[in-house]
Order: structure tokens, then C-alpha cells, then sequence
């Protein structure tokens, strides 16, 4: 981790610059695994099961023999975590449901929303190293309490052809309708057009690496919604003399855990706090079974030593970190004055790690500085709004002049006529 202090204006800029890849290679191998999903369906997809996952597939779906046995697979002791997860999340999301109110804007116009669910969702669930089971909570528990029709799954299988047992677990816990073992870009191109074994979703949700993101963002052009762009992993830790290092550090650390490319940010108030977490950092850093993962992580990790809290805050709104980490004595007063930030944790006791897994909010989180427009994913996330307005007579003597004069001001004559013609009928009653 490399230490930097009182860095200048244009120091700054560059400090907090992300890294930017050549994508076009990139852009060019998801385009042509995506068109070959949407002309040849479930043979594209096993195909490339079996080019990038290495498993021969019959059956793309998960059946209920896999999930009764997955059942067996998993701990007790895991499943109760799982359901004290999922507990906590719903209530969370539960509280977040919209009751749209009737507003009489005048006399005789009344308007309003209502809150419609997303009939189809796809989910998208990493899995490798780290199979993502707790996503499955995040993404799906919402979807249920929105009321989501059909909840679609697809995560990639182990070359055995069975999927990870948590994932499954987690599935049937928070509702999900259907699991397919699919995985990279043929998942997202199976749930964006459909095939014959999986039905086309009208938005999908989920994390991923940098083909599965790049897919998202391809066929959110034309084809389906997506819950928000994003790039790897980040977070940004607020400290000072008070903070413990050593929790400073493992904060640090189980975000750079995720992947090479992992954003890991210190800003503090002094030289000798940089350092204590720097040490601190290597000490735990050997300890970890992903310790080269991590390493690579923190080749392009930054410390950040500023002046005082004002500071602090500017780098932080500037940099819309997807986790924001508030370690400092004063940290109730700073939270007030944060404005881009996907998730934000307060306080020394409590960790990433916790909204990651059973606090209750949700982890799907904006990155890459994304945070400055866009929302965690949330209630709302997997729900439209649908507006309605209802005019009377006395409504029609409100608003219509107005109408008309604006529509012929536009020189848009068919609608003015519209309300021409009603106003005409009006005037006879």
C-alpha cells in the first residue's frame, strides 16, 4: 500500500482515477458468443458450458432431486446463518414498499402511482472460488417481496455438472422460481433473448466478471434492462489517531480479497495512522488463503494523508465509493456530509463484511464511481411505476385553455384538438 501525503489538486485527480482497459477486444468476444446465444439457443449455451466450463451438460436445469439434495449438503449451522441472512433482509426491503397517494393537483384533476413488479427477472450468481450464495439473498429476496412473478437463476456449474449447494439453498430459501447451470456470458445472453430451455427475463440483476459486465451492458442496448453498469470491487475507508488498525486493515483486506483488480482505498489525518494500518495490513495480509489475490489487489492500493475532515469528505464525494467505511470518532458528524457512496458503514464495529452477509441492506452496489447517479439495488430495483391521472369536468374548465395554448404553441394541432373537442362536450352539460 503505498502512502501519499497532502497531495495537490491535480495529484489528487489522478489518485483517484480508475484504472481504464482497451475494451475493444473484449467488446468484440461477448458480441460474438452473445449472437451465437440468440441464433442457435440452448446448443450455443451448452457449447460454451462446455468450451469455458469444462462440463458436458444434458439438462441445463437444476432439478428438485439436486435441490433436495443440496439440502442434505449443507450444514445446519450454515442454513440457520442463511435464514437469520435472509431474516434480516426482508425486513429490511419489506420496509421499503411504495404507497402511492392520490393528489388532487386541481380541481377536478386527480393523479397518482402505483408500484407494479417486474413480472420476470434474471439473476446472475458467480461461481469458482467464490460462489456467491449470499447474492442470491440480496437479489432474490427483494424480487419475492416486489412480487416478481417468475424469479430466474443461472450460475455457473463445476465441472461435474452439480452446482454449488449453498447457492441452492439460498435459492429455495428467498423463492427463486428456476436455476439453470449456466454461467459467463452465455447465461446473460440465455436470460436476455431466451432459449428453449430458458425463458427471456425483462431485467437482469447480478455481479460478474469482466465478460459477464460487459454482456450486461451489451444487451441492456436493445434487448432487456439491467440493474446498474459496474466494474470491480471497491472500498474506501475513512480513519484517524482513534481507529484500530488492525480493523482498518481487515476491512481493507476483504475487499482486495475479492479480486486483482479489487479498489482499495485509506484516507486519514495522519502520517502515523497510514502506517500503522500499512503494517497491520501485511501482518494479516500473510494469513489469508487468498493472499495472492489480495496482493495484487493492493499493488494499486492508495493511502491518502490529508489535512482534516473537510478534505476527507471532498476526496470521498469525489470518489463515490461503492463501500464507504467511517472509522473515525466523529464518524455520526461525517456521515452527515456524505453525498456519493454506494453503502456506508459506521462506526469500529461495523465491518463490510456485515452488509455483505446479514445486516439486512443489500451488497449489490454501484462501483467504478457509478455511485454519483445510481442506487444500490433496492425495492424499487424490481418494480415500475405506473402513473395514472382521472379528469372530471370541472378539471376539464381547470387545465384545458392551458393545454391548448401549449399544444399549438408546440404546433402539435391533433393535440390540441383532443382537448379542444372535450372542451366543446363540456360546455354543453
Amino acid at each position: 500500500m503505498k502512502i501519499y501525503t497532502y497531495p495537490s489538486k491535480d495529484e489528487l485527480d489522478a489518485l483517484l482515477r480508475r484504472p481504464v482497459r482497451d475494451a475493444s477486444e473484449l467488446n468484440a468476444t461477448v458480441a460474438a458468443v452473445l449472437q451465437e446465444v440468440r441464433m442457435k439457443g440452448d446448443v450455443a449455451v451448452r457449447e460454451y458450458e462446455e468450451k469455458f466450463d469444462k462440463v458436458q451438460l444434458d439438462d441445463l436445469a437444476v432439478s428438485e432431486a439436486e435441490m433436495l439434495a443440496a439440502e442434505e449438503l449443507v450444514s445446519n449451522e450454515l442454513k440457520q446463518a442463511i435464514n437469520l441472512a435472509h431474516t434480516n433482509i426482508r425486513r429490511f426491503h419489506e420496509a421499503q414498499r411504495f404507497e402511492g397517494e392520490h393528489i388532487e393537483v386541481t380541481n377536478g384533476v386527480e393523479c397518482w402511482q402505483k408500484s407494479v413488479a417486474i413480472e420476470r427477472v434474471g439473476l446472475y450468481i458467480p461461481g469458482g472460488t467464490a460462489p456467491l450464495f449470499s447474492t442470491v439473498l440480496m437479489l432474490a429476496t427483494p424480487a419475492k417481496i416486489a412480487g416478481c412473478k417468475e424469479i430466474v437463476l443461472c450460475t455457473p456449474p463445476a465441472r461435474d455438472g452439480s452446482v454449488n449447494p449453498a447457492i441452492l439453498v439460498a435459492a429455495r430459501t428467498a423463492g427463486v422460481s428456476r436455476i439453470y447451470k449456466i454461467g459467463g456470458v452465455q447465461a446473460i445472453g440465455a436470460m436476455a433473448y431466451g432459449t428453449e430451455s430458458v425463458p427471456k427475463v425483462y431485467k437482469i440483476f447480478g455481479p460478474g466478471n469482466q465478460f459477464v459486465m460487459c454482456a450486461k451492458q451489451q444487451v441492456s442496448l436493445h434487448d432487456v434492462a439491467i440493474d446498474m453498469p459496474a466494474g470491480p470491487s471497491e472500498v474506501e475507508v475513512l480513519a484517524d489517531e482513534t481507529s484500530n488498525a488492525s480493523f482498518v486493515a481487515a476491512d481493507l483486506l476483504s475487499q482486495a480479497e475479492h479480486g486483482v483488480d479489487s479498489q482499495v482505498l485509506l484516507v486519514c489525518k495522519s502520517i502515523d495512522t497510514a502506517k500503522q494500518v500499512e503494517a497491520e495490513v501485511e501482518r494479516q495480509l500473510a494469513l489469508l488463503p487468498r493472499k495472492e489475490i489480495a496482493a495484487k489487489a493492493l499493488e494499486h492500493s492508495k493511502a491518502i494523508v490529508v489535512g482534516d475532515d473537510g478534505e476527507m469528505m471532498e476526496i470521498t464525494n469525489r470518489y463515490a465509493p461503492e463501500h464507504l467505511i467511517i472509522e473515525t470518532s466523529n464518524y455520526m458528524e461525517l456521515s452527515e456530509k456524505v453525498v456519493n457512496a454506494g453503502s456506508v458503514f459506521l462506526g469500529p464495529l461495523t465491518p463490510e463484511s456485515a452488509g455483505d452477509y446479514a445486516s439486512g441492506t443489500n451488497h449489490t452496489l454501484p462501483t467504478n464511481g457509478y455511485a454519483v447517479a445510481y442506487s444500490g439495488v433496492n425495492l424499487d430495483s424490481f418494480c415500475r411505476k405506473v402513473t395514472f391521472q382521472h379528469i372530471q369536468p370541472e378539471g376539464i374548465a381547470a387545465i384545458g385553455r392551458a393545454v391548448e395554448l401549449m399544444a399549438e404553441a408546440e404546433g402539435l394541432d391533433a393535440h390540441k384538438n383532443a382537448m379542444s373537442l372535450r372542451m366543446k362536450e363540456v360546455s354543453k352539460r
